[in-house]
């Protein structure tokens, strides 16, 4: 969960795929993550094998009960830490998923993963936390704090806080890691022959229906491997065939894309906005800039409004 109080340090996190995967790849886990428009089963066909869903959601008072039929495992036999600072709620979900499947990772979070095993969820989310390397990685990709309104003493603000936490397949059946909630969530078994993602898909529709019809207050995500060395090591094998060829070339796009991404969220834009508000400025049309901007915000809080009353 994200607030101003008690965050140790670390920085909220934009729910992105491009950002997760490059913590990911900063972590060196050869895992990817992708966004989902749609739980149909042709979406999660596209994205298999799927290791596990990042399920981004409005957190409110209810949160921290247990909902979707799952119940309190306090003898869950998996990796599962609690979340003692704000704003960490992202990258703790991430090691929550990391910690139960087996999957490559760098030197600094396997040493970290396995001195954390030994501990309960409580001293496990204290380790995590402390850990200066997973709070820069998890800090890479934060927009700089370029303006402080320290000792303004402005009135503060109450905003809505947003949460992520994980669905992944342990021990044969679907759990619920929130770094929240006092222990893992047990939902359903997966039995066998079944697909693990069909009893998630469940599972997130279900949490989903909770909230009021057209509510755009959550996002969800998909854990996989890195389709790109499978893609090259087919068309080095098949070089020439067209439906490889164009997946890799998206796979490739959506990287690129990534990279101009993040590096606008490393970058400080506040000299680039100064310059170009003192050329207004200079001009002569930054009041005219002002009053336009001021009107467009008055009509959109208007329309709001009215929507709100229908």
């Amino acid at each position: 969960m994200s607030g101003d109080d008690d965050s140790s340090g670390w920085q909220l996190t934009e729910s992105d795929p491009g950002v997760f995967s490059e913590l990911l790849h900063t972590l060196g886990v050869p895992l990817i993550v992708d966004e989902l428009w749609s739980l149909d089963a042709g979406a999660l066909a596209a994205l298999q094998p799927i290791s596990a869903f990042i399920f981004l959601f409005k957190y409110v008072a209810s949160s921290r009960d247990v909902s979707g039929g799952g119940a309190y495992d306090p003898d869950f036999a998996g990796f599962f830490a609690h979340q003692t600072v704000n704003n960490a709620c992202a990258t703790l979900a991430v090691v929550n998923a990391l910690g139960n499947i087996d999957v490559q990772m760098g030197s600094e979070l396997k040493e970290t993963l396995d001195f954390a095993r030994e501990l309960d969820p409580q001293s496990r989310g204290m380790a995590l936390v402390s850990s200066l390397f997973l709070r820069a990685a998890h800090n890479a990709l934060s927009p700089p704090s370029v303006v402080s309104l320290d000792g303004l003493n402005l009135p503060k603000r109450t905003e809505d806080a947003y949460h992520f936490v994980v669905y992944l397949p342990v021990n044969g059946a679907l759990y619920e890691l929130d770094g929240l909630k006092e222990h893992a969530v047990r939902h359903a078994a997966v039995s066998e022959g079944e697909r693990w993602v069909d009893v998630a898909r469940e599972t997130i529709e279900a949490r989903i229906a909770t909230y009021p019809q057209g509510a755009i207050e959550f996002s969800l995500m998909a854990l996989r491997p890195d389709p790109l060395p499978a893609l090259q090591a087919q068309l080095a094998e098949r070089p020439g065939d067209e439906m490889l060829l164009s997946e890799l070339t998206r796979e490739n796009e959506k990287r690129q894309r990534w990279a101009v991404e993040n590096a606008l969220r490393k970058a400080n834009h506040l000299p680039l906005i100064h310059a170009l508000v003192a050329a207004l400025s200079k001009s002569g049309g930054l009041d005219a800039a002002v009053s336009s901007a001021k009107e467009k915000m008055r009509q959109r809080l208007s329309s709001g409004q009215a929507m709100e009353e229908d």
